[in-house]
């Protein structure tokens, strides 16, 4: 009980706090895009049940962190199935199909499935930061990070209605919002420790990467649009 007195322990709460709320961006877009298809009653259920699940693996996540980052490959099929993700995201599916055969629990749960895979490979590196943070806290890392991780919550919740809303008004932010996902997947994919020692060095080619990962997503996107075009202009 001492050592949650100590200023050792705050510092480290300050720290994960500030880091959930600086990596949080890129969860709040994640969970927004999720969740865009839910009828807007079932918007907030959706953010807040696949926020709930994302926290709770990511603590999980968070006490095998060192072993995590040990593995060769894990980043790079990570970032394989975050570009999928992106395409998903980005698919007509979401917006144009006849959604009144399908149940509503079903989407919202499909949206919180979409939430919890997405944010699980994308905290990779944020679960590292956060464990690194922690480490100055002794025996009580795991509640440390627990209430960190609690902290973030609204922050997250709040930030994900806010970007719903504009891309409601600006649907151009739902294609940036799948790039994003490519980005993040292209810098998984470079820095893995598997690939990372015949790749070149330097932070430029990491942007390199991440730019590529972005634009495959759209690119995908694009070339299976257009198929389903020309499917539908045959058919």
């Amino acid at each position: 009980m001492d050592a949650l007195l100590t200023a050792p322990f705050w510092i480290a709460v300050g720290q994960i706090i500030l880091i959930d709320i600086l990596l949080g961006g890129d969860n709040a877009v994640v969970i927004a895009l999720a969740c865009r298809g839910l009828p807007p009653k079932q918007r907030k259920l959706g953010i807040i049940y696949g926020t709930a699940g994302a926290i709770i693996l990511r603590v999980i996540l968070i006490a095998f962190a060192l072993a995590l980052l040990s593995i060769p490959y894990l980043k790079l099929v990570g970032g394989v199935l975050l570009v999928w993700i992106g395409v998903q995201l980005l698919s007509p599916q979401h917006d144009d199909d006849d959604h009144s055969n399908i149940g509503s629990s079903d989407k919202l749960w499909g949206a919180v499935k979409t939430v919890i895979v997405a944010d699980l490979v994308m905290s990779v590196d944020n679960v590292l930061a956060i464990a690194g943070a922690a480490t100055g806290a002794g025996s009580h890392q795991i509640p440390l990070v627990i209430f960190g991780l609690l902290v973030s919550i609204p922050i997250i919740v709040a930030g994900s209605q806010l970007v719903l809303k504009l891309m409601d008004r600006f649907p151009v932010i739902i294609t940036l919002g799948a790039m994003l996902l490519g980005w993040i997947a292209g810098q998984m994919a470079f820095t893995d420790p598997g690939v990372r020692p015949y790749l070149p060095e330097g932070k430029a080619w990491e942007y390199a990467a991440a730019a590529a990962g972005a634009f495959l997503v759209l690119a995908i996107s694009k070339l299976l649009a257009a198929r389903r075009n020309g499917q539908s202009e045959a058919a």
